[in-house]
């Protein structure tokens, strides 16, 4: 059977593997810490990126929509126009085909 102080050499041995083992697991945390944060970082600039690029197209959209509801009113009011000129050569009498052509060009 093994004495006391051989006992105590073991646990002391042990010990000092188990303190390495704790040292290499803190370099380990840290490692993935400042990993962790080098992530954080690039998707927090990557999601600025696509924020910013985001906005520009809807702001072009925007400004798109914009212009193509000008178109529509402007030719509505045209139609609404032509529809009333139509109109009021119908109510005087003065709208037969020969006139259509006429104003057409034909």
């Amino acid at each position: 059977m093994a004495t006391v102080v051989e006992r105590v050499g073991v646990l002391e041995t042990k010990v000092t593997h188990i303190d390495e083992k704790i040292d290499d697991l803190k370099v380990d945390v840290r490692e993935l810490h400042d990993c962790l944060d080098r992530t954080g970082d690039s998707l927090s600039k990557t999601l600025a990126e696509m924020r910013g690029e985001s906005t520009t197209q809807h702001n072009e959209l925007a400004a798109k929509i914009k212009d193509l509801e000008k178109q529509k009113q402007k030719l509505t009011t045209y139609g609404m126009v032509a529809l009333a000129f139509v109109a009021g050569l119908g109510w005087t009498g003065q709208l037969n085909i020969e006139t259509i052509f006429k104003f057409f060009g034909g």
